[in-house]
């Protein structure tokens, strides 16, 4: 049985009913942090689909209104005047096969990589490297495009990408704990309504099952179903 350490247990007596508003949950898990870091805020949702089927596969990307906290690494890969474009928008490493050379002989100092469509061909040969690290730049993401500049902007101002996994799940970090209530709130009708937004046509029947919010260290709290409705 495992055992919880005393600050944990402190936290866990917030969960004093079943469900919360998110309102209650947001209020509760900022209440009972306890790390010494800023902890990430976590949202995962159940969604009634079977990933096993093609149709039902569950994907995307939003921008949050307040950004995850975290700053990510961005690596483009393109050609000429697209390096420079990179460069200018914040990208903290732009090029082209020479970079491509360098992430095949092992480097990944990276959190995203957003590449052109025209270099896409030697982008192919990284998918061994890139692919086991959810990194391969994919169209459906936003990632395989010419608007670098927007790719790149986005990326920097709180875009994140979503997709069901084998369990029919989708998790995502929204926030950090230090954010205020209001800021977090939003971030999460923003993702949440991204994800209802996603719903495939031959989704039936209750598509959201249950929501749960979480921090890095604290227990988790289930979000009662009216902010579907919101």
């Amino acid at each position: 049985m495992v055992k919880r350490g005393k600050q944990y247990q402190k936290a866990r007596e917030l969960k004093d009913k079943p469900e919360f508003t998110l309102e209650e949950a947001v209020a509760r898990l900022k209440q009972g942090h306890y790390a010494k870091f800023d902890e990430s805020v976590d949202l995962s949702l159940r969604l009634g689909v079977n990933p096993k089927q093609s149709d039902q596969m569950v994907r995307g990307t939003v921008v949050l209104p307040h950004g995850t906290g975290k700053t990510k690494k961005i690596c483009v890969l393109a050609s000429g005047e697209k390096v420079k474009e990179a460069e200018a928008a914040g990208a903290d490493y732009a090029g082209g096969e020479e970079l491509i050379e360098k992430i095949a002989g092992g480097w990944i100092d990276f959190d995203i990589v957003i590449a052109t469509p025209d270099i896409m061909r030697g982008v192919g040969k990284l998918g061994r490297i890139l692919g086991t690290k959810g990194l391969m730049p994919n169209p459906k993401s936003g990632t395989v495009t010419f608007d670098i500049k927007k790719a790149v902007e986005e990326t920097k101002a709180g875009k994140v990408e979503f997709r069901l996994d084998k369990t029919s799940i989708i998790h995502s970090t929204i926030g950090k704990v230090s954010f205020p209530e209001a800021k977090l709130v939003e971030n999460i009708m923003t993702f949440i309504g991204a994800v209802v937004h996603a719903k495939p046509a031959s989704a039936k029947g209750k598509f959201v099952r249950t929501m749960f919010l979480s921090s890095t260290m604290g227990p988790s709290f289930k979000l009662t179903e009216d902010i579907l409705e919101k």
